[in-house]
């Protein structure tokens, strides 16, 4: 007698949900057969017999790609941890060899952790050619939903937004530091509250209006002086080499912009939160192998930074 299950999956033909996964992180039927080494016909014809099965589109096409439906967010919701599970049951997860392995780990996180984290991470590659290490843009309130849909292997955010079915770890404590250019400002380290006040800024925020540091000083009845604003902590590296302000950034990763772009860095001079950075995954990935080591390796990269980064900040200071 054949078992409920064995009859669904019959039916349901497991290879399709493969596909879903491929469309689904890559929002394109032509790089998903990429992906797969599968032509395009076979993948669009997958497509098909998905929404069939599902009785919805699960994806629609548009000027950014194919964008998944309700549904089939709800779906991958319960796919990816799935495929994960089956992944590592067919290629035995229960160990994994860094040295041999060939693989491709993805990580969501916003572009001040990776100016941190990431130069330590990939030079994981010279001990193991095989891996290779992707950084996608994320943020506490999307790494959840990324990793639901599979699109990344581990997040790193602040105070990421998760649910029951999500771990996470904290990694390390954070704050913020200033940076400016020295051959545009001539300014002694520390920096004085004066100077910070004196001197044009290069705002960071979402919506390029205000940030923390202007509701730090509406509190005290004291305003600066916003130049020219981003949404990427990055993008205000750049700016600094064309004009003569001043960027307050997390103190993650000041000392590694100030080193990419010879920039001078200094603690703030008024006082601003420390915060905590979290790594978190998907609970049903808790016990694979592939993933307990990369859970490790972001450890060890972060106690590898050396003191954590408030001091990191303090030796860069020094050392200018």
């Amino acid at each position: 007698m054949i078992n409920i299950y064995e009859a669904e999956f019959r039916r349901a033909d497991l290879n399709l949900l493969v596909v879903f996964s491929a469309v689904l992180r890559e929002r394109s039927v032509s790089r998903a057969a990429q992906e797969l080494r599968l032509s395009q016909a076979a993948v669009s014809a997958a497509v098909g017999r998905l929404r069939r099965l599902f009785g919805d589109v699960l994806f629609v096409r548009t000027g950014t790609g194919m964008e998944p439906t309700p549904r089939a967010l709800e779906i991958a919701r319960q796919v990816e941890p799935a495929l994960h599970a089956l992944h590592g049951a067919i290629t035995g997860a229960a160990e994994f060899a860094p040295d041999r392995a060939d693989r491709t780990f993805t990580v969501g996180m916003s572009d001040d952790i990776e100016a941190h984290l990431m130069p330590r991470l990939i030079g994981l590659w010279r001990e193991h050619p095989g891996l290779r290490f992707v950084a996608r843009q994320a943020n506490r309130t999307v790494v959840a939903d990324m990793l639901d849909r599979g699109e990344i292997d581990l997040g790193v955010a602040v105070a990421p937004v998760v649910t029951a079915d999500h771990r996470q770890e904290a990694l390390f404590t954070s704050g913020y530091a200033c940076v400016f250019d020295p051959a545009r400002l001539d300014l002694t380290l520390p920096l004085t509250r004066e100077d910070y006040l004196a001197h044009p800024h290069v705002l960071v925020s979402r919506d390029g209006r205000r940030g923390i540091v202007d509701d730090l000083l509406e509190a005290q009845g004291l305003t600066r002086r916003v130049i020219t604003a981003t949404t990427h902590f990055s993008g205000a590296v750049v700016m600094l080499k064309s004009v003569p302000a001043i960027a307050t950034v997390p103190s993650h990763a000041a000392a590694a912009f100030a080193q990419a772009a010879g920039l001078a860095v200094s603690p703030p001079p008024i006082a601003m939160p420390d915060y905590v950075v979290s790594m978190v995954w998907h609970s049903a990935l808790a016990d694979a192998a592939a993933h307990a080591w990369l859970r490790q390796a972001v450890r060890e990269c972060v106690d590898g930074l050396g003191g954590g980064p408030e001091q990191a900040v303090v030796r860069w200071a020094r050392e200018r």
